[in-house]
């Protein structure tokens, strides 16, 4: 198994509530409640309403979320999440992404997402704008789990 991560290495870091209906029969927080919670990281850093990376006309969505599964996580409590960005492309930004309770890594992620003009529902380019906000949220570097 690779180095697992730590939470100094992310740009970005938010918490989630891990809520008793996360559970499932074997005691601990069903998988499925692990893509909720890269969505948390994803939209709390692309959707800061102070500085929004998508502009008005415009929306974010998925397009790829891979999960590795490193440990499990129990109830209750809270979990970390790690965002960074690794690579900006014409119109899609793929972010490197973790779950961490109490400090431990349980899960690594990377999540693409696309950005699409709100009317035409395609794809459109990242404005320069939201490009350096993206630059500004870290240094950009090719990586894949």
């Amino acid at each position: 198994m690779p180095d697992l991560p730590v939470p100094a290495d992310y740009d970005f870091m938010t918490t989630d509530k891990l809520r008793y209906g996360d559970t499932d029969r074997q005691a601990h927080v069903n998988n499925a409640v692990f893509a909720t919670f890269l969505e948390t990281g994803r939209v709390e850093l692309l959707h800061d309403l102070a500085s929004p990376v998508a502009d008005a006309e415009s929306s974010f969505v998925l397009a790829r979320v891979v999960i590795d599964f490193r440990a499990e996580v129990l109830w209750p409590g809270t979990v970390e999440i790690g965002t960074k960005v690794s690579t900006i492309g014409r119109s899609s930004i793929t972010l490197d992404q973790a779950v961490f309770q109490n400090g431990v890594c349980v899960a690594q992620g990377q999540s693409v997402v696309v950005l699409i003009d709100n009317s035409t529902r395609r794809s459109r380019p990242l404005s320069e704008d939201a490009v350096k906000r993206l630059q500004d949220l870290g240094t950009p570097r090719s990586r894949s789990l």
